[in-house]
C-alpha cells in the first residue's frame, strides 16, 4: 500500500549563472509540517540587493538567458501575486535579498498550491528556479516585473521525473 507520506518531501536545485552574470547556489525544497518551504544560499548577487525569485514551467536553463525556462509555474492559472495572498501563481516566492557581500541567505514559503513529490501537475519537481534581477512588485502581471534573469536551476529529488520542457 502505497501512502501520501511515501511521496518525496525534499529536493535540490543548484543555481548556475545566466550570461554575464555570478549569481549561484543551492537551494533546497522540503515539506515541513504540511506546507513546501524554500531554504538556501546564493552568492554573487549585487549588495544590499533585492530580487524576485520563482518556480519556473520548464526544467530547462540551456539558454544563455535562462529564457528556455519559460514562464511562471501557474498550474491553477491563477493571477500573479504574492504567497499567502490570492491569487498567486503556483512559482510564486517571496523576493530574496542580498547582504553587504552580496549573499542571500534564503528561508521562506512556496505556494500553497503546489507540491513536492505527487507527481501530479502541481508538482514542482523537474521545473526550474529563476533568480531574477529586479525585485518583484507582486502586482504587475504576469511576472511581478522581476526583471531579466541572473541565474537557473532545476529542482531534482532522486525519484524526480524528468524536467518539463
Amino acid at each position: 500500500m502505497v501512502t501520501e507520506a511515501a511521496a518525496t518531501t525534499t529536493a535540490t536545485a543548484e543555481l548556475k549563472p545566466t550570461k554575464g552574470n555570478e549569481v549561484k547556489g543551492t537551494v533546497t525544497f522540503k515539506t515541513v509540517d504540511g506546507a513546501l518551504r524554500v531554504t538556501g544560499q546564493l552568492s554573487g548577487l549585487k549588495p544590499n540587493s533585492e530580487h524576485g525569485f520563482h518556480i519556473h514551467e520548464k526544467g530547462d536553463c540551456s539558454a544563455p538567458d535562462g529564457s528556455s525556462a519559460g514562464g511562471h509555474f501557474n498550474p491553477a492559472q491563477t493571477d500573479h501575486g504574492m504567497v499567502g495572498a490570492d491569487p498567486h501563481h503556483g512559482g510564486d516566492m517571496p523576493n530574496i535579498k542580498a547582504d553587504a557581500q552580496g549573499n542571500a541567505s534564503i528561508d521562506g514559503p512556496v505556494a500553497s498550491n503546489v507540491n513536492l513529490g505527487k507527481a501530479d501537475q502541481s508538482d514542482i519537481a523537474g521545473h526550474a528556479v529563476i533568480v531574477h534581477a529586479d525585485p518583484d512588485d507582486y502586482k504587475t502581471q504576469p511576472t511581478g516585473n522581476a526583471g531579466g534573469r541572473l541565474a537557473c536551476g532545476v529542482i531534482t529529488t532522486d525519484n524526480a521525473p524528468a524536467p518539463t520542457k
